[in-house]
């Protein structure tokens, strides 16, 4: 099915089923996505390795950028209600991921206060200390867990690092909970295996993984965009209420999107 990607460094803003009106900033390459996953479901399509020479745009390009949105939303009167680093791939693998946060905290700051900083991260690059630094300045740190069982983990998110569900729950943890936690609901074929991350397996394994985690917000949702793999299947309305009902009664915010 046809994707697509972000050609530019600033997009939007958007209507996010999620975040409300979300100004969306790219660090990754416009042509191609780049990204420590491989998931079924990306709107962005595949993950793919390209011969050329990595290009990412310099911190200050990024800036400047992102400045001119702003100035421009401003003279408009219309601001965003968050200013969220997604694009095409794993926004913390940029170098200066760090850096460049401090700079949006900083714009933020100046054209609209009230503005959140959202970032929608795999959760692969917190392993570094930096980036658990930049995560915890913003509003939204959004990580995500599709399933807390590994063989699943392996089949719907295809990472391209060797990590395990047990790593990254207990990466995780590191935040003490000042985290969301994402995950898109799902199931389908792919290589002869079935995935149904929605049984009363996965989600009471996935509940335990959300009782050590602790966060502030769980987010779910699926799958609503065109997708790489076909052979997948939307998880209707009614489902998704029981989950989120089922996180509920444990003591978690739940936002639902269907």
């Amino acid at each position: 099915m046809a994707t697509f990607l972000f050609n530019d460094i600033i997009f939007g803003p958007i209507q996010s089923r999620r975040l409300g009106v979300s100004l969306g900033v790219n660090l990754l390459p416009e042509d191609y996505k780049y990204c420590t996953y491989d998931c079924l479901y990306c709107e962005c399509g595949w993950t793919l390795q390209s011969k050329e020479k990595l290009k990412l745009h310099h911190r200050e390009e990024i800036s400047q950028a992102l400045r001119n949105q702003l100035q421009k939303m401003q003279a408009e009167g219309k601001g965003p209600d968050t200013i969220t680093f997604a694009g095409n791939g794993e926004p913390t693998i940029h170098p200066e991921f760090a850096k460049i946060i401090d700079d949006t905290i900083a714009l933020r700051d100046e054209f609209f206060p009230q503005a959140k900083i959202s970032v929608l991260s795999n959760a692969t690059q917190i392993h570094r200390k930096e980036i658990i630094a930049a995560l915890l300045k913003v509003d939204q740190n959004i990580l995500k867990l599709d399933s807390a069982i590994d063989e699943t983990f392996q089949l719907i998110n295809r990472p391209k690092v060797k990590i395990t569900v047990a790593d990254l729950v207990d990466r995780l943890c590191v935040f003490e909970g000042k985290l969301a936690i994402q995950t898109l609901f799902v199931k389908g074929n792919y290589q002869g295996k079935h995935f149904d991350n929605t049984t009363e397996i996965e989600l009471e394994a996935w509940m335990s993984a959300l009782r050590k985690i602790k966060p502030q917000m769980v987010m779910i949702y699926p799958i609503d965009r065109d997708t790489p793999h076909t052979d997948l299947e939307k998880i209707g309305k009614e489902v998704m209420e029981k989950i989120g009902n089922r996180v509920r009664e444990a003591g978690f915010n739940i936002s639902i999107s269907s």
